[in-house]
């Protein structure tokens, strides 16, 4: 990691200079296609030879059954939720991301802090609080954004899943029902997320575009990060069925 360095005060034992892989997040708003996004980048570096990873939110060994468990009652109070997510990603942390980017690899994260930032200021008002219980985290080699307004979204989830009672905010008796307090609930945390999209200097990708043409962007901007080149020659669309081994793209970190 190029200027490694924590988001706060870090670990004492990890100078992150010494970890030789690239991490990248992969941000955005429940239901805007990170996973279907994450699992194509995979692929793709995978076949120019590329070591990689995927990690994403309450995957950790330790605290996914438990986070399951405590969401299931929907009684869990803000500050517990919050807590428990920062326990996943820290067994993640020192089990999945430092060991892999500390063996080269590239890490593919399916949200990352910043989940954790919107959340809980939507819950608190406080962006003190969450961004302290987080300073043990690295700060990403690249974060990108996959930006996309309420009402795209909620045609886009009703078409592909059910709304469910934390997704839609439900604790925070927004609405009347899950429509109502979905639509307000992802409205506020895209308002995080774009205020955040400033303060950190995400790259910010249309959500709203194809399939082909977020996964071009996406692309490019994993390009420059590994390469320090400007963008792919060739778009993703006439690619995406092909194997064939990109030769601009540098040998595998």
């Amino acid at each position: 990691m190029g200027d490694a360095h924590y988001f706060g005060d870090g670990l004492t034992y990890l100078n992150p200079s010494d970890l030789k892989g690239k991490l990248i997040a992969i941000e955005g708003t429940d239901g805007v296609g990170r996973s279907t996004h994450i699992e194509m980048l995979q692929e793709w570096l995978e076949v120019q030879g590329y070591g990689v990873i995927t990690t994403g939110w309450t995957r950790s060994n330790l605290m996914s059954k438990t986070i399951e468990v405590a969401k299931e009652g929907n009684i869990i109070d803000r500050w517990s939720l919050s807590l428990l997510y920062a326990t996943d990603f820290a067994d993640r942390l020192e089990h999945q991301i430092i060991p892999a980017l500390r063996s080269g690899f590239i890490v593919l994260a399916d949200r990352y802090i910043f989940t954790a930032f919107a959340r809980d200021f939507v819950r608190s008002s406080d962006r003190r609080w969450i961004r302290d219980v987080f300073g043990f985290a690295l700060v990403p080699d690249l974060v990108c954004y996959l930006r996309i307004d309420v009402e795209t979204l909620v045609l886009r989830v009703i078409e592909t899943k059910a709304m469910n009672f934390w997704e839609s905010g439900m604790d925070l008796r927004l609405g009347n029902d899950l429509y109502d307090s979905f639509k307000k609930y992802q409205s506020l945390l895209i308002e995080e997320f774009d205020k955040m999209a400033e303060e950190f200097k995400f790259e910010v990708v249309d959500a709203r575009k194809s399939l082909e043409e977020i996964q071009d962007e996406l692309r490019n901007q994993i390009h420059r990060l590994l390469t320090h080149s400007g963008p792919l020659p060739a778009p993703m669309a006439d690619q995406i069925q092909s194997e064939a081994v990109h030769p601009e793209l540098s040998p595998p970190i």
